[in-house]
């Protein structure tokens, strides 16, 4: 029984036009999917009816197409609001839960409006500071991708034979 099992797991399984290890978990093979948190992943089985525990190459071919189709629209099988990933979208005012690309798009369209708008957090955005409130001290030392450590001032020796300028300059 275990090897018609073995024999019967493929090695890739295609889910939002992303390979997921045949291996793994179908709980954790779905988190390598962007925009998928483990809670999510987590709904998803339950919504699906599939044991979490279960690997993924196991899975039919109406149970993958089951998976798509609650990761495509999640809101049309009762997803709780807390669980998307962008609440009260500024463009559209909706809830929304986005993967992928949609999801990197979205992000990268955010910070670009907060560096336009030179609120605080864009100012951070634009220095290559850290933005939510991290010390700065110790860490975030990186110039231009070279590690640049602690800078002390450079100390001058006087020189002897030479008076001070400051003085000479009022007489």
């Amino acid at each position: 029984m275990v090897e018609t099992q073995e024999q019967n797991i493929k090695y890739l399984v295609r889910i939002a036009n992303t390979d997921l290890d045949g291996h793994k978990q179908i709980f954790h093979a779905l988190r390598k999917i962007r925009g998928i948190s483990f809670m999510v992943a987590n709904f998803i089985c339950k919504v699906a009816n599939i044991d979490p525990a279960r690997k993924s190459g196991t899975l039919s071919n109406e149970e993958v197409a089951r998976i798509s189709q609650i990761i495509e629209n999640p809101f049309k099988y009762d997803m709780p609001v807390w669980l998307c990933n962008r609440k009260r979208d500024p463009e559209t005012g909706k809830d929304q839960h986005l993967i992928l690309g949609d999801l990197q798009f979205s992000r990268e369209t955010d910070i670009k409006m907060m560096k336009k708008m030179k609120c605080y957090k864009g100012v951070r955005h634009i220095l290559g500071q850290p933005v939510r409130g991290q010390s700065t001290k110790s860490n975030f030392r990186k110039n231009k991708g070279r590690v640049t450590g602690v800078v002390r001032a450079k100390v001058t020796a006087p020189s002897e034979g030479k008076k001070s300028e400051g003085k000479e300059s009022k007489k």
